[in-house]
């Protein structure tokens, strides 16, 4: 019997880098297509899982017998989270928000082959320094920086030099892929009989 085919459920860039990172080059990739609204009252941590256990079921639908692999990822404020920034008013509203404060980034990662589903939920706080209006400005004229991000930031680029403290799982988890969670999934579906 042939090996099981990895398949990511996600077109995101930076996840496909990420498991690059760890030895696993998706064979396949697939953008599944699902409505991120969160529940009313939903936790923003339930949400990121939620949403990768979606995102995984439909991209499973299609390759039923091989590795797929979904992820999410929530930032937030208490529990209010914060939107993927698509515009130029989504970022500035987010780093208003997150300026001089912490936040937690959820990001809820789920692999499924077979009849077996394992999600997996990472977590980091994060403090960003008070950010002057330039600060914002600089960030917000690279759309390449926010535009799709939870939260409207990612680690690859410029917040990085506004972070002032991070904590709990590692980068790979705010990049949108906890490594941790992504290979122990990996293996274990690896090994796993149909």
């Amino acid at each position: 019997m042939s090996s099981p085919l990895l398949i990511l459920g996600s077109s995101s860039e930076s996840r496909i880098k990420m498991l690059e990172k760890i030895g696993y080059k998706p064979d396949i990739i697939e953008h599944p297509e699902v409505d991120e609204t969160p529940l009313k009252n939903e936790l923003p941590q339930d949400t990121a899982v939620r949403l990768a256990i979606a995102k995984a079921s439909k991209v499973h639908q299609k390759f039923p017998n091989d590795i797929v692999i979904s992820a999410d990822t929530v930032c937030s404020i208490g529990r209010m989270q914060l939107p993927k920034a698509l515009t130029e008013s989504d970022v500035r509203f987010c780093l208003k928000k997150l300026s001089g404060r912490r936040h937690k980034t959820y990001t809820g990662i789920c692999g499924m082959r077979g009849d077996t589903v394992i999600s997996k939920l990472g977590m980091t706080i994060i403090k960003f320094k008070p950010l002057s209006h330039d600060d914002i400005e600089e960030f917000v004229g690279d759309k390449k920086q926010w535009y799709g991000k939870a939260g409207g930031f990612t680690l690859m680029g410029l917040a990085t030099a506004f972070i002032t403290m991070i904590s709990g799982d590692e980068e790979s988890n705010v990049i949108g892929l906890p490594l941790y969670h992504a290979r122990n999934i990996i293996k274990t579906l690896s090994n796993h009989k149909l």
